[in-house]
């Protein structure tokens, strides 16, 4: 079984007061959208998010056609970044293998997710590689060894969102195998307002 983790805990300080995981990409709300596009690829979904977030994201995603967890961020690892919610998100399922994304990219591709999976298979993660850096929220993990390396890095005092890589053996997915297999825009990620009003633009476009 395939699932995803979708990380919406942050604090979104560039966004501005709204919360980002809900805010509205022409009408439907960015986490939303996300999910959507994962639907295929996965069996079930866990989102990460913090307390006062869950009832908001659980509305939107009320009528979900898969299964969804929600993991909230442990008292422990509160504010400690999107590693701590990779941690807490992989915990939840009971998946092997996992698709770990942010909850403000609208466009996430489902070919390649699906694409990550299976270079995935044999290793314990599949991590795409743009301009030599990794991008550890738009990857698939092997659960069991991400947590472990997760939790071994953040008790460390490792937070970055890359800081687990180095422990886990790792099919790096370099702009080649990106160009042919994600769809352009597959990573556009909306941390501004300006962003958001940029994809909108791009929507009504289409």
């Amino acid at each position: 079984m395939h699932a995803a983790v979708v990380v919406a805990g942050g604090r979104s300080t560039r966004f501005g007061e709204r919360d980002k995981a809900t805010a509205s990409l022409a009408g439907t709300p960015l986490i939303r959208r996300v999910a959507d596009r994962l639907a295929g690829p996965v069996e079930s979904l866990v989102v990460n998010c913090r307390p006062a977030q869950r009832d908001a994201i659980a509305d939107v995603l009320a009528d979900y056609p898969r299964p969804v967890a929600y993991a909230l961020d442990a008292p422990d690892r509160a504010d400690e970044g999107p590693l701590a919610g990779m941690c807490a998100g992989l915990r939840e399922t009971d998946a092997k293998r996992a698709f770990v994304v942010a909850c403000d990219v609208p466009f996430v591709d489902p070919a390649f997710v699906r694409y990550l999976f299976d270079r995935a298979a044999v290793r314990e993660a599949a991590v795409p590689y743009r301009e030599g850096y990794a991008e550890p929220l738009h990857a698939v993990y092997a659960v069991e060894p991400a947590v472990n390396a997760i939790e071994h890095a953040l008790d460390d005092g490792r937070r970055r969102a890359d800081a687990a890589l180095d422990a886990l053996d790792v099919s790096a997915v370099g702009e080649a195998a990106i160009g042919t297999h994600a769809a352009p825009g597959a990573f556009t990620n909306l941390n501004t307002r300006a962003a958001l009003d940029a994809a909108e633009d791009r929507l009504r476009r289409r």
